[in-house]
């Protein structure tokens, strides 16, 4: 596999990143891990979003600390993945089973390995915070995003409903 890196945001990925969002669109895929991307009226608005969220200010209600990354790979300095890092939890992502982190592979890069890469790198970004037990969730018939999280040593926690879907919480000890 190609050598990856994690990369804060900065306005020289904008068309990537453009690029990266519309393959979900055009796929219909879900859009996970990307820190609302999708929803920021500008790039430009987005990375701000991105570095007051980094910081802990301008937080929306009920929100926490976090830090936006896009996985990068090196050899065609391409963005094949997004994490979102939840520097903390609350008592709406306890409730709801989400955990520290969110993460994304571009649709045309599924099936390559880059989820398990990417959930090894953020859980290293973890560590770098002083977050020895990093909670992540999947939902319970995502069968691959099962397998990333116990390849990265995630044992299951708990199983919940959201929005009427069965959610397992997976631990994972770093």
């Amino acid at each position: 596999m190609s050598d990856l890196y994690l990369e804060f945001p900065s306005k020289k990925r904008e068309n990537d990143a453009k690029a990266y969002l519309r393959e979900f669109i055009e796929s219909g895929s879900l859009i996970n891990g990307m820190g609302n991307l999708d929803e920021a009226e500008s790039f430009d608005e987005w990375l701000t979003m991105t570095r007051d969220y980094h910081e802990g200010k301008n937080l929306p209600d009920d929100w926490v600390r976090s830090s936006e990354y896009f996985l990068i790979r090196k050899e065609d300095d391409r963005i094949v993945g997004m994490a979102n890092i939840r520097h903390e939890q609350n008592d709406f992502l306890i409730e709801h089973g989400y955990g520290h982190i969110g993460y994304g592979i571009r649709p045309s890069e599924r099936r390559k390995g880059y989820a398990t890469k990417i959930l090894a790198l953020a859980l290293g970004k973890c560590a770098e915070l002083g977050i020895s037990e990093v909670h992540v969730g999947s939902l319970e018939d995502n069968i691959g995003s099962r397998k990333v999280i116990e390849k990265n040593g995630g044992v299951f926690y708990q199983k919940l409903i959201n929005d009427g879907e069965p959610y397992l919480e997976y631990v994972i000890y770093i």
